[in-house]
């Protein structure tokens, strides 16, 4: 009743809102929306207690100087951390008890004057203020200890405190939207009263398990993270209701962290990705991401992070070019988030990297964002192995390395590859011509039987891995003998052979033909095994490699490992639609840009920082030259290199473009214009 009688309160009081400014300009122009936004700035201080002068540096001249020179399409700025206390002063409160000037005010006027959006960062769940002062609403876990940091879903929280200090924020200084932090990663197990309540009327079970040893774990997890995502969907149509054309966001949520369908009304697709190893990270977030169907982006922290007690480090400009680029060349929008001083400065410095990658940004803008892709290569993500392997509710972070290994080796084998999970792809499965699937050993959704349909129409399937393979046996080809053993294993490629020990399958062939051997030790003249095999069943063609390959790949990068894959992969998938002589720090993506030039982009990932003790970089070698050959039907009129400008010489007969690109310095788009 409690949470009924708010939602009515704030759209009762918020009617005559719905009329007001959204934030033009001087000249009456409105900011983009966020569908539309492409580069963003994002700032967040996390106030507190401990801020003796908060916003006392934060000038309409500062905010005028960054907002010229990096021309973002908005800006998110703090206005709730993980703490709990409110960055703007407010009669619902807490708000920081030294606050010397109202920083929201002033970004609103100036972003205003710009033509600029405004949003706050805000964190939700995470609320450590709510719970000293209400700690029966904390999240409670299995041993009756209530948490102080993070919120319980079933608790007043949301109606009490959430929903309150949003509408206030978003109507007190007219704001675009919010980005709303602290969400799925910090919802926890709930064994509240309240929860174990619910469960039981759910359910029908007296008790709750524990762990994953004990029965109905996974409906218990199923139980939580259903009722996570009603939380979000409450506040979410509880601000809309109140703030009409008010735009959120609830932190990865519908990313690779939540691999769900998307059910909340939220308005746009976001989350902030791993500030060190950031570009191996945003690979697959960015693929995954782009096949959600929503407005989306991706932040880049543009700082390290005090690794060995040294404070925050500034990344250079060409570092978050490199990382912006894995997220243009999927058609996403890109943010960069900072930490000004605790009185609110940004520092010249900070203004003039981050325009130089805007720059950067805008440059190929026209060619990336909202691009969408030309299916090549499928990579399946199973929900339904997340969703066991994840012990919390919307955090599957290091849930499924298989798949990251063996994106990494397609990437560097120069294949276009786009992450769709089961519920994204279904009924889709015919729109590519090649489909892999890494070492799962379940899927969701009567995947299984679509992709055996697939494949008897024609499709081609490669499955990595035992337990895929396993689960494919009757199209293989080939008789499993027994179950996997743990066994030394040497590959063999052309240029050398790499060991990869662990769990393979013994094979004998019926139909199939060998193309992948394994041996015991590094003398190849004897013993060998048949390591991965191909056939053709009825009008497609399947194969399969029968060890680990996926998962040792990610944990060593071999080249010769990459070879014997790439081998594999070319038997199953002889002709996609373009070729790369290039090397393997070289990702390619073909796609379509918005006005429908088929387009190939290249990201240099040459020096890309991939540990705390190479944490930032200054310089990325360039690569070429690059020889491609890209089948289309249709003669090209021209062909455009972005940013620089026109190619050289190149040719196409009998459907092949064929040309040499001097040199890819961080990222550039080869365009087709019929």
């Amino acid at each position: 009743m409690l949470r009924n009688r708010f939602y009515v309160l704030v759209v009762s009081g918020c009617l005559a809102c719905a009329s007001a400014s959204m934030g033009e300009d001087r000249a009456g122009h409105r900011p983009l929306p966020r569908a539309e936004s492409f580069f963003g700035l994002h700032f967040d201080l996390h106030p507190g207690p401990g801020d003796p002068a908060l916003g006392a540096d934060v000038t309409e001249e500062m905010v005028a100087k960054l907002l010229t020179r990096v021309r973002p399409n908005y800006v998110q700025y703090d206005s709730k951390g993980h703490g709990g206390y409110l960055g703007w002063p407010s009669s619902i409160g807490p708000s920081a008890p030294h606050m010397t000037r109202d920083s929201l005010q002033i970004w609103r006027k100036v972003t205003r004057d710009h033509g600029v959006a405004l949003y706050i960062h805000f964190s939700g769940l995470f609320d450590m203020a709510a719970l000293a002062n209400n700690p029966e609403w904390g999240a409670m876990n299995a041993t009756g200890q209530r948490d102080t940091n993070n919120t319980s879903v079933f608790s007043p929280y949301v109606d009490q405190v959430m929903i309150p200090q949003l509408v206030e924020a978003a109507t007190k200084y007219d704001l675009d939207g919010a980005w709303v932090d602290g969400e799925c990663w910090a919802a926890r197990w709930d064994y509240s009263p309240e929860a174990l309540a619910a469960w039981k009327k759910e359910t029908g079970f007296d008790q709750a398990p524990t762990n994953r040893n004990q029965p109905n774990w996974l409906e218990w997890k199923r139980f939580n993270r259903r009722h996570f995502e009603q939380y979000v969907g409450h506040w979410v149509d509880a601000v809309h209701a109140a703030r009409p054309g008010f735009q959120v966001a609830s932190n990865w949520l519908y990313t690779t962290l939540t691999p769900w369908p998307v059910r909340v009304k939220v308005d746009f697709v976001s989350g902030d990705y791993d500030p060190t190893n950031s570009v191996d990270r945003a690979r697959p977030e960015a693929r995954y991401t782009a096949s959600t169907t929503m407005p989306w982006d991706l932040m880049a922290w543009g700082f390290v992070n005090n690794l060995a007690g040294m404070g925050q480090n500034i990344k250079p400009a060409v570092h978050l070019q490199q990382e912006a680029a894995v997220v243009l060349m999927q058609g996403g929008g890109f943010q960069i988030y900072y930490q000004p001083t605790r009185k609110g400065h940004i520092a010249d410095a900070v203004i003039e990297t981050t325009g130089r990658v805007a720059d950067f940004c805008r440059l190929r803008q026209t060619v990336s964002h909202k691009s969408t892709s030309i299916p090549q290569v499928a990579l399946l993500m199973s929900t339904a192995v997340i969703e066991d392997r994840s012990d919390s509710v919307g955090a599957a972070w290091g849930s499924f390395p298989e798949l990251v290994g063996t994106l990494h080796a397609l990437l560097e084998l120069h294949y276009s590859v786009d992450i769709l999970a089961e519920h994204q792809i279904k009924g889709r499965l015919k729109d590519y011509p090649c489909i892999v699937v890494p070492d799962y050993d379940r899927f969701a959704n009567g995947m299984k039987d679509e992709i055996l349909a697939y494949v008897r129409d024609g499709g081609r399937l490669l499955l990595v891995g035992t337990a895929a393979a396993r689960q494919f046996e009757p199209i293989l080809g080939v008789k499993l003998e027994g179950q996997p053993q743990e066994v030394p294993a040497e590959l063999a490629s052309p240029h050398g052979i790499g060991a990869i020990n662990g769990p393979w399958q013994k094979v004998t062939l019926q139909r199939a033909e060998a193309v992948g051997w394994r041996y015991p030790t590094r003398d190849t003249r004897k013993d060998g095994e048949i390591a991965a095999t191909v056939a053709r069943h009825e009008n497609g063609i399947v194969g399969a490699i029968y060890g680990p390959v996926g998962l040792r790949f990610l944990h060593l990068h071999s080249p010769y490992l990459r070879e014997f894959i790439g081998q594999v992969v070319q038997r199953v998938f002889p002709e996609p639609a373009f070729t790369v002589s290039g090397p393997p720090c070289l990702d390619v993506a073909l796609r379509r840009t918005r006005n429908g030039q088929p387009a190939l982009h290249f990201l240099n990932r040459a020096n890309v920082p991939t540990s705390n003790e190479y944490a930032l970089i200054d310089y990325v070698p360039p690569v070429g030259p690059i020889s491609v050959k890209w089948r289309l039907p249709v003669k090209p009129q021209k062909l455009e290199w972005v940013p620089e400008g026109g190619v050289g010489e190149w040719t196409w007969s009998d459907g092949v473009l064929s040309v040499t690109l001097p040199r890819v310095d961080v990222h550039g788009v080869l365009i087709a214009q019929p």
